[in-house]
């Protein structure tokens, strides 16, 4: 009753029956659901619609940063900054990203960690994200937006599909069907060298590079989290082997 349609139309466009859904029928069954924009796009998406926002149009190849977009990295000395992929694939980092995710870039011998398989497959993970089962659902809930996107992205399709053979926990949250956007938020961790952090995080999206963001991390002025990561940058440009199983600089400072 609330969308203005029949219950078995509804029954019907629940199931795929229905062939070609007016965007005013979805909008009116989206506003019904309460649904966030997440949730809309992807039911436009299933339905075939183009009342989607965020239309793509990935390279499944594009892994490559380009230099002016490595030099923006570069240039952010202050906070951890990271290119990710579609996949989340960590294809570039400035030296403090790759402090504070040091536990990802040593369990990687390749340079180039990803946060889904990290977070679901090693068992540091439980460790190093403290809220590793609000993490994993978000995680779960990004890839599944991301798949909404291109159901035919094979680079995605191939991690998903290692994800549901290896993770009992991720074939559990891939079954809820959630879906959620990933721009902005709070990224608590606890770090080998400097212990907890409390990071805010954006997330953007690069146009000229599409399935490509740019992700920067910050902390609050003043806080522990600011004092440890300019402790952690520190140790970052320490020339001597950066390791956690090296002497760890004195904690108390920021506690």
């Amino acid at each position: 009753m609330l969308a203005g349609v029949s219950v078995d139309y509804y029954t019907k466009l629940e199931r795929g029956n229905v062939g070609v859904v007016s965007d005013g029928v979805l909008d009116a069954v989206a506003r019904a659901l309460h649904l966030t924009d997440a949730e809309r796009d992807h039911l436009f998406r299933l339905a075939g619609s183009s009342g989607a926002t965020r239309p793509v149009r990935r390279d499944p190849s594009r892994n490559i940063v380009r230099p002016a977009v490595q030099r923006v990295v570069d240039a952010i000395v202050d906070s951890p900054a990271f290119v990710r992929t579609h996949t989340r694939q960590l294809i570039t980092a400035n030296a403090l990203g790759r402090a504070v995710y040091s536990p990802l870039y040593d369990a990687d011998p390749a340079g180039t960690p990803n946060t889904a398989r990290f977070l679901f497959l090693n068992a540091e993970a439980r460790t190093f994200f403290t809220e590793w089962a609000k993490n994993a659902a978000d995680m779960v809930a990004n890839l599944r937006t991301e798949l909404g996107r291109d159901p035919y992205d094979r680079d995605l399709t191939d991690l998903i599909d290692d994800l549901n053979r290896d993770s009992v926990e991720f074939r559990t949250l891939w079954k809820a069907h959630d879906v959620r956007y990933h721009d902005s938020g709070i990224k608590r961790v606890r770090h080998p060298v400097v212990g907890e952090l409390e990071l805010t995080f954006e997330a953007m999206e690069l146009p000229a590079d599409p399935g490509q963001s740019l992700i920067v991390y910050g902390a609050e002025p003043g806080s522990p989290t600011a004092d440890a990561l300019r402790l952690l940058a520190s140790w970052a440009a320490d020339p001597r082997p950066n390791t956690a199983s090296n002497e760890q600089p004195h904690s108390a400072e920021i506690d």
